[in-house]
């Protein structure tokens, strides 16, 4: 009998990487493709299907299914919808497209609402019924667990934790907002704090060897391991932030655990411990020492992760 296995892919603006991935979580072949090469998602879908197919006849295994994690995937409408960051404008059937090329249900979703679901199925979240995935890359992204189930809302487009706004917060964010949480915890949020510091501040610092638009959240990092005083303090005040917000989001829908994925993520203590503390010490008395905040335990490539997971839990409902 032929292992069945699921394709995951997740659609970035620079690149788009699949995986094929059996419901152990064994990930039996990956790729990626550069996205700015298709003109059309119709020129990318056929390319794909070339790739793939190949790995497939390799592998000998049975495909059921195809998830996708892409920016304002919508789950309901089966579409991405006016995602900024790629080239292929307007709204994008991109569920349609795939069913008719591979011949097998495709299901999508935000790339962020695919994280959690990953972290579900072959993640640390397994078990529970009532957690958060923030992960944090160049803005900050969120899927919400409650009572076993993503939770979409009525457009199928719930749960911007990124975009909910910070108290006195005064940063331009993408969306054309002002304040957004992601403006200030992200690797972009990171990097803008460091460099108000460095403006307002006569504070010794390496980072002022450091040409502007060289500074990245992973440059604040290195400095930071070194005890520097800015990069620190830049760290401090991510964590302040994501933690106030976190403790609001808690009294919303009090979750078992929050899980942080992504490359900022990894700076370990540097965000986790101001996080907890900060999100501790504005929680509500009720739900004091209740929540855990958790690294994810999914691989480096967790976004194809969640996208082949989506498959799994669709399929068995």
């Amino acid at each position: 009998m032929q292992t069945t296995v699921s394709l995951g892919i997740d659609i970035g603006g620079t690149n788009i990487a699949f995986g094929i991935i059996d419901k152990s979580g064994n990930c039996l072949a990956n790729g990626s493709l550069p996205t700015t090469a298709y003109n059309t998602p119709q020129d990318f879908v056929q390319d794909l299907y070339k790739t793939v197919k190949k790995e497939l006849d390799k592998l000998d295994v049975q495909l059921v299914g195809i998830g996708v994690g892409a920016p304002n995937g919508n789950y309901f409408n089966g579409t991405i919808e006016n995602a900024a960051n790629l080239s292929w404008k307007g709204t994008i059937p991109m569920v349609e497209l795939l069913t008719k090329q591979f011949g097998v249900p495709a299901f999508i979703t935000n790339d962020a609402k695919a994280a959690a679901i990953g972290e579900m199925v072959y993640g640390g979240a397994k078990g529970m019924k009532d957690f958060v995935v923030i992960t944090l890359g160049t803005g900050l992204g969120s899927g919400i667990v409650v009572n076993g189930k993503l939770v979409y809302g009525h457009d199928g487009l719930a749960g911007e934790v990124g975009h909910t706004l910070v108290c006195g917060g005064d940063r331009y964010c993408n969306c054309g907002r002002r304040g957004c949480l992601e403006t200030y915890a992200s690797a972009t949020g990171i990097k803008r704090t460091a460099c108000e510091l460095l403006a307002l501040e006569n504070t010794p610092s390496a980072l002022r060897d450091i040409p502007y638009t060289e500074i990245t959240a992973k440059k604040v990092y290195d400095v930071a391991q070194k005890g520097d005083p800015i990069a620190l303090e830049a760290f401090r005040i991510t964590g302040e932030q994501l933690g106030k917000a976190l403790a609001n989001l808690v009294a919303i829908i009090s979750p078992e655990a929050i899980f942080l994925q992504g490359g900022v993520a990894n700076a370990g203590e540097w965000l986790f411990k101001t996080t907890q503390e900060q999100m501790e010490a504005n929680m509500l008395y009720i739900f004091k020492q209740k929540i855990k905040i958790l690294r994810s335990s999914l691989p480096t490539n967790a976004a194809i992760y969640g996208a082949s997971a989506l498959v799994w839990t669709e399929l068995n409902n």
